[in-house]
């Protein structure tokens, strides 16, 4: 989600990138409350950073905890930035298909959608990761 926001609405600003530490394949319910709010993800597919390629980025922001924990470290200039948002597939394991579910994952979208408008300056003002030079990080990239 934080991908398909960034390039929606920073996309003359910032070149975004977003794998995971393992592929999971596209969720569902991300592709559908994406769409509510006028966005096409369903053309994006779940990576990993091996697959995105050398590259040196500016920012790797991390948006779970897993991300945080077990990313590769970046060497270089690169600044690692954790901006924590609730994992919807974690939050809805026992719910049903269907509006409870969704709403869920609508939460989450909006939580992120009002970060990634705040991009690049939020990157400034969230703390950054301490660990990052010597600790594994990844998930939603952003190069410049």
């Amino acid at each position: 989600m934080a991908e398909g926001w960034a390039r929606a609405f920073k996309g003359d600003c910032i070149e975004a990138y977003s794998a995971g530490i393992e592929k999971h394949g596209m969720n569902p319910h991300a592709v559908k409350v994406m769409a509510e709010a006028g966005v096409d993800i369903s053309r994006q597919h779940s990576k990993t950073l091996a697959e995105i390629g050398p590259m040196e980025f500016d920012y790797v922001v991390t948006v779970c905890g897993h991300a945080n924990e077990n990313c590769p470290v970046f060497p270089g200039k690169t600044q690692v930035v954790h901006v924590g948002f609730e994992d919807p597939p974690k939050l809805t394991t026992n719910l049903l298909d269907g509006e409870e579910k969704l709403a869920v994952y609508r939460r989450v979208r909006d939580e992120i959608r009002r970060f990634v408008e705040r991009l690049p300056d939020a990157l400034k003002s969230e703390t950054r990761n301490p660990r990052a030079e010597g600790r594994p990080r990844s998930e939603t990239r952003i190069s410049r």
